[in-house]
């Protein structure tokens, strides 16, 4: 009885999941075609925010590192 029920579970979940991923391309289709991508537009900003989060990792990672070597062992 429990097999059965996790079974149809699953069967929900797989059917959700299909139903969620095609139903907005269905219902896209009745107006002729899908609408055209917006142009990219990218000032740099993104990248320049991911090199300081990258930079900031990079001294947090060397911080622990010297100071954990720093410190004096207790035992």
């Amino acid at each position: 009885m429990a097999a059965n029920c996790k079974f149809s579970v699953g069967v929900f979940a797989a059917f959700a999941l299909v139903f969620a991923i095609f139903m907005p391309a269905v219902q896209g289709q009745g107006h002729g075609a899908f609408a055209p991508a917006p142009a990219p537009t990218s000032d740099g900003t993104a990248i320049d925010q991911g090199i300081a989060y990258g930079l900031m990792l990079l001294a947090l990672v060397l911080t622990y590192i010297i100071h954990t070597f720093d410190a004096p062992f207790s035992i």
